[in-house]
């Protein structure tokens, strides 16, 4: 589980986040939403420690996060997978060298071991057999599957996704949700996927934060939102008019 308390970010003259009180819940994909400039970036980026908040804190279970020193942070960071919006993979590198890669960093593993792991995450993410390819060899989508490898090789207990089905088309992106869903529940992981992608909302939005202006708005579960009276949420859930459409056929409402 991840928590944060209290939340506020400001860059010079501007708060960005306004108090953000949230609960990341273990075994789900917890999902953060909302507008550009709501803050969902910025918040992500506190949660893995990439930048420290103004003031609050963020919690994992029952260890302060925001108070640990180098060491403990390192630990801490091992246990963290990141899946990049770009996937970040390494264009110099093979898929084997860019899955790897966590390991030759923090792991002290024979290479055999190292290779019975890639192999293994291949697997996972349904790309056995491509560790020689380069990524200017693959599709984007696989290239995806492969930064989500790469994310879960070190077996992490949280795993954060940065808008995952970004550049994606929506085949794809099923694809991508499905697995990390899958993932999720396989390894019982604390996953949190920062994101855009409606279908990703409603098809695996397990527990779903709103943020708007830098405040959360509404916190909840897919099957809610439909009959939320939330005008925040029914606004940027149903923004274009044939989704208004849809919704008023399928629901009445």
């Amino acid at each position: 589980m991840v928590r944060t308390e209290d939340i506020h970010k400001t860059f010079g003259d501007t708060e960005v986040l306004k108090g953000i009180s949230l609960t990341f819940e273990k075994g789900k994909t917890n999902l953060i939403i909302g507008r550009s400039g709501a803050g969902k970036t910025v918040l992500l980026k506190i949660l893995v420690g990439l930048i420290a908040p103004t003031s609050g804190t963020v919690w994992y279970d029952d260890i302060n996060f925001t108070q640990l020193d180098k060491k403990s942070l390192r630990e801490i960071r091992m246990n963290i997978g990141m899946l990049f919006q770009g996937s970040a993979l390494f264009d110099s590198m093979t898929v084997e060298e860019n899955i790897r890669f966590p390991m030759d960093m923090f792991k002290k593993m024979t290479p055999g071991e190292k290779l019975k792991r890639v192999n293994y995450c291949l697997e996972v993410v349904g790309l056995e057999g491509i560790n020689d390819k380069y990524p200017s060899e693959i599709s984007g989508g696989m290239q995806k599957r492969v930064g989500i490898a790469r994310a879960i090789v070190l077996d992490p207990e949280y795993l954060f996704c940065d808008e995952p089905n970004s550049g994606l088309d929506p085949k794809t992106s099923l694809v991508i949700d499905e697995l990390l869903l899958n993932i999720t529940r396989l390894n019982n992981t604390t996953t949190i996927i920062n994101t855009h992608d409606m279908n990703s909302v409603m098809g695996i939005g397990e527990n779903i934060a709103l943020l708007h202006q830098g405040r959360v708005a509404w916190q909840g579960h897919n099957n809610e939102i439909i009959h939320s009276d939330n005008e925040l949420l029914q606004s940027f859930i149903f923004a274009s008019p044939f989704l208004k459409e849809l919704k008023k056929k399928a629901y009445g409402v």
